[in-house]
């Protein structure tokens, strides 16, 4: 079981959080963290987070990364939104 979890904050106060299953066997690592952030993004009613290198080589190391205003397209109303993988 692969679970991802989404949290959004705002002055370092988490607002909302979600924690996305995926038991989809065949799926590879990859196809499963972007299935989730997109489940965690249709939940959040937000647009998708563009993965710049610095969140790449963070999630690969940590298995953790936030994304700021710089990552999305339109306005965000939080400071950043984190995703961490909790289970694999």
């Amino acid at each position: 079981m692969f679970r991802l979890w989404g949290k959004e904050f705002k002055d370092n106060r988490l607002l909302k959080d979600i924690v996305i299953c995926e038991d989809e066997p065949g799926m590879s690592r990859t196809a499963r963290v972007f299935h989730a952030v997109t489940q965690i993004c249709l939940a959040f009613d937000l647009a998708e987070p563009i993965w710049l290198d610095a969140n790449i080589k963070e999630f690969q190391r940590r298995d953790k990364t936030r994304f700021n205003q710089d990552n999305f397209i339109e306005t965000i109303d939080f400071d950043y939104l984190e995703i961490h993988v909790i289970e694999e």
